[in-house]
C-alpha cells in the first residue's frame, strides 16, 4: 500500500469522497513524514501543526457531510514563504528583513485556503529570491532529498524539497527567472510557471508568477483549477477564462515538437542531460511527432542586459536599507547587488531593452512549432552549500539559459522528469507552448509522463 503522504491530490479527493480515508489521518501522516526528513532537508519555514490539524478536523467534518467546501478540500499544501499568509512574517529569505507578520493572504494563499487545502506551512527560499539555491542568511541551507549533499534549487528550494519528500502532494512557488522549474528539474517533479498573469499574485511584476509544484501533471493542473481564478489585487493578471484544467488526455501524433538544445547563453548543456533530452525527443517521434531542432536564438548581451536590469532593481532597494542591516545580506548576494552601484540611466535603460529584446527573440523562435522542448538546466544538481552552479557573483546567471526567456515572453513552460545521472539525481525536461497555451503544456507533460521510462522510487529520510 503507498504511504499516505505518497498519495496525490487526485487520489486523496476520491478517497476524501468514498470515506476510505480522512483528511485528520492524512495530515498526521505528512506531519510524521516532515517529522522525519526536516533535520536533513530544511525545506519548511512557520510549519503550523496545529493549525493544519485543526483545518483537517474541519475538513473532515465537511466531507462527513458530504459538503466538501471547495476543490482542494482537505489536500495538504504547503505555501512559498514569498507568498504572504495572513499572521505570518515573510522574510523573503534573509535576515535583513524585518518580520512582520502579513496583513492578509496574498491571491494564490488566498485561493487555496478558500478551496479547503489544509495549509501546514511555508517553504524556504534565498534571500530575495535571487539565487537558484537553497542558500539563505535567514534560513538553514535547503538540501536535495535524492541526495543531501546536493542542492534542490531555487529560489522555490524548500517547495521543490518537499514535493520531492513527500511533504504532502501540493507545493505552490514562484517564479521569475527559472524558480519553480529549476528546482522541479533538480527535485525530479513536476513545476508550471503558467503564462504571465493566469494566476492572481500580489505584488504583480514583469516575468513573476506563481505555479504548482507536484509529483503529477494531474496534481498541476488540479492546483491550477484554483489557482487560476480572478482576483483584482493583481492588475497585470489575464482576464478570467474557462479552461477546462482537467482535460489532459491528448494525443501527440502530428504536433510539431521543436528542440532546443542550446538557447545561445548560459551554460551548454551536459553530456548526460542532452542524452536525457534527446531520448525523449526520440520518444515523441516515435509516437507520431514532427520533431525538428531549433536554432539559438538568445546573445549574450540579452543575459547581460537582464543582469544589470535585475542588479540594479535589487540595488534600489538595498541601498535603502541602514548599514547594519545591509551586512546581514548574504554575501554572495551583496556582492552581486553591490556591483549595479554607479551604473549609469543610460546602462540600465538598455539593460531593460535587451529585455524586450529577449522577449521577442523566444517568441518568434516558438512560432513554427505547437511545442518546444529542452533541457530545463544545462547541468544536474551541484553542490548544497553553493549560490550558484558557478559559485562566482560575476556569471549568477549561467544555470538560466533554457528558462529566463519564457518568463519574459510570458509564455508557459513546464519541467518534468526525464531520466537519471549515473549518480541517480533527477534530470529536468522543459516544455514550453506558446502565450495562453497553459493546458496544452500540461497535456503534452501528461502524455510524456505515459510515454516515459519507469520513474525510480522516490527518496526516504
Amino acid at each position: 500500500m503507498t504511504d499516505l503522504p505518497d498519495l496525490s491530490a487526485v487520489e486523496l479527493l476520491d478517497a476524501y469522497k468514498a470515506q476510505s480515508l480522512s483528511p485528520v489521518e492524512v495530515t498526521e501522516a505528512v506531519l510524521a513524514r516532515i517529522a522525519a526528513f526536516e533535520p536533513a532537508l530544511n525545506a519548511t519555514w512557520a510549519l503550523d501543526p496545529e493549525g493544519a490539524r485543526a483545518a483537517a478536523r474541519e475538513s473532515e467534518a465537511r466531507w462527513r457531510r458530504g459538503a466538501p467546501v471547495g476543490a482542494l478540500d482537505g489536500v495538504p499544501i504547503t505555501i512559498k514563504e514569498n507568498i504572504a499568509t495572513k499572521g505570518t512574517p515573510v522574510p523573503l529569505g534573509t535576515a535583513a528583513n524585518d518580520l512582520v507578520p502579513a496583513a492578509g493572504d496574498a491571491p494564490p494563499a488566498a485561493r487555496v485556503r478558500a478551496a479547503g487545502a489544509v495549509i501546514l506551512g511555508k517553504t524556504t527560499m534565498p534571500d530575495y529570491g535571487m539565487l537558484s539555491s537553497g542558500l539563505s542568511s535567514f534560513h538553514k541551507l535547503a538540501r536535495n532529498p535524492w541526495n543531501t549533499d546536493c542542492n534542490p534549487g531555487g529560489s522555490s528550494a524548500g517547495a521543490g524539497s518537499a514535493a520531492a519528500a513527500g511533504y504532502g502532494p501540493l507545493h505552490l512557488g514562484t517564479d521569475i527567472g527559472g524558480s519553480v522549474r529549476l528546482p522541479a528539474g533538480w527535485c525530479g517533479i513536476v513545476g508550471l510557471k503558467p503564462s504571465f498573469g493566469r494566476v492572481p499574485i500580489d505584488p504583480p511584476y514583469i516575468g513573476r508568477v506563481a505555479g504548482p509544484m507536484t509529483r503529477t501533471v494531474a496534481d498541476s493542473a488540479l492546483l491550477m483549477e484554483v489557482l487560476s481564478q480572478p482576483d483584482w489585487h493583481d492588475h497585470m493578471s489575464l482576464p478570467p477564462a474557462d479552461i477546462a484544467w482537467r482535460a489532459l488526455d491528448r494525443d501527440v501524433k502530428g504536433l510539431r515538437i521543436g528542440v532546443l538544445a542550446y538557447p545561445g547563453i548560459g551554460a551548454a548543456a551536459e553530456p548526460e542531460v542532452q542524452a536525457a533530452v534527446a531520448a525523449a525527443a526520440r520518444l515523441f517521434e516515435a509516437q507520431g511527432a514532427i520533431v525538428e531542432p531549433v536554432a539559438p536564438f538568445l546573445t549574450p548581451e540579452m543575459l547581460d542586459g537582464l543582469d544589470r536590469f535585475w542588479r540594479t532593481r535589487s540595488w534600489s532597494d538595498y541601498s535603502r536599507l541602514p548599514r547594519e542591516r545591509r551586512e546581514k545580506v548574504l554575501p554572495f548576494i551583496r556582492a552581486w547587488i553591490e556591483a549595479a552601484e554607479g551604473l549609469s540611466g543610460l546602462e540600465v535603460y538598455r539593460g531593460f531593452n535587451r529585455i524586450i529584446e529577449m522577449s521577442a527573440a523566444a517568441v518568434q523562435a516558438c512560432q513554427p512549432y505547437d511545442f518546444i522542448i529542452s533541457p530545463t538546466a544545462p547541468m544536474p544538481s551541484y553542490r548544497a552549500d553553493w549560490p550558484c552552479p558557478t559559485n562566482d557573483p560575476a556569471r549568477p546567471f549561467e544555470h538560466i539559459g533554457f528558462t529566463v526567456a519564457f518568463n519574459m515572453s510570458e509564455q508557459p513552460a513546464l519541467s518534468i522528469n526525464c531520466g537519471y545521472t549515473a549518480g541517480g539525481l533527477p534530470i529536468g525536461l522543459q516544455i514550453v507552448g506558446h502565450r495562453f497555451d497553459d493546458l496544452g503544456v500540461l497535456q503534452l507533460g501528461r502524455a510524456w509522463e505515459r510515454m516515459r521510462p519507469a520513474q525510480r522510487p522516490w527518496p526516504v529520510a
